[in-house]
């Protein structure tokens, strides 16, 4: 193993923070791979033989109906880690699809499971995650619930945004419309509000942030929750 990797930058928030004994047993194992868009990483039930810590590519947590429709439930990037559920039930508990292609460090789930059990840091960093994904999927259920499908769109874009390190985000309408569970043209109406208010620039396939602050008070207060916990999770761990 080459070792000096340890002094290169670990473009993943869980990896970086690991001391360097800890991430020196994982970095043996570490493949990193490319995910393009509409990769299809596992599906939900399926039993897990592989974990992947993206860097940066963006990947949705879906809900699969048996009709074909599609609910999101959570999103991971550069943050997080993709299958934690392979260290309980070692089945998905989603399936997730890549929606920004980028690249991602596979591991086998055997030596995820390995390094846990050894102790150290890494327990305590996918306790952290785990319990802000949790926080990032309830606060999506109350978005659906009570929200309107502009202040939805908002904090969709926010959750891709802040995973991005920018303000630009390649997606079709007919993607945000199977996400967020709605007519395409409903997508349309609501892009039109928000551009119209100043906070977007909507042109065929591309979308640009133009106001962020707008965008988050837009948003309301399920971005403001999700966000703050991803934020506790990296300072309490």
């Amino acid at each position: 193993m080459d070792f000096g990797l340890l002094d290169e930058p670990i473009q993943n928030d869980i990896l970086a923070a690991l001391p360097d004994d800890e991430l020196a047993f994982l970095l043996p194992h570490l493949e990193l791979v490319h995910l393009p868009v509409g990769k299809e990483l596992y599906e939900y039930g399926a039993k897990l033989s592989h974990v992947y810590f993206p860097t940066t590519a963006i990947v949705a947590l879906l809900y699969v109906l048996a009709d074909g429709d599609v609910t999101e439930i959570g999103v991971t990037g550069y943050e997080g880690l993709l299958g934690i559920s392979a260290l309980m039930s070692e089945r998905a508990m989603g399936t997730a699809m890549v929606q920004s292609a980028g690249d991602a460090y596979k591991l086998k789930a055997s030596v995820l499971k390995e390094a846990n059990a050894r102790g150290g840091k890494l327990p305590q960093l996918l306790m952290c995650y785990t319990q802000a994904l949790f926080a990032q999927m309830a606060q999506n259920s109350v978005s659906g619930r009570h929200y309107s499908v502009d202040q939805q769109l908002s904090r969709w874009l926010l959750d891709r945004m802040d995973r991005l390190h920018g303000n630009e985000l390649k997606v079709t309408q007919e993607m945000i419309a199977n996400m967020l569970g709605v007519r395409r043209e409903t997508v349309t109406e609501a892009a039109g509000k928000l551009q119209q208010e100043g906070l977007i620039q909507y042109k065929r396939g591309n979308i640009t942030m133009l106001d962020r602050e707008g965008l988050e008070m837009h948003a309301g207060e399920c971005y403001r929750v999700s966000r703050q916990e991803f934020e506790r999770m990296l300072t309490a761990c």
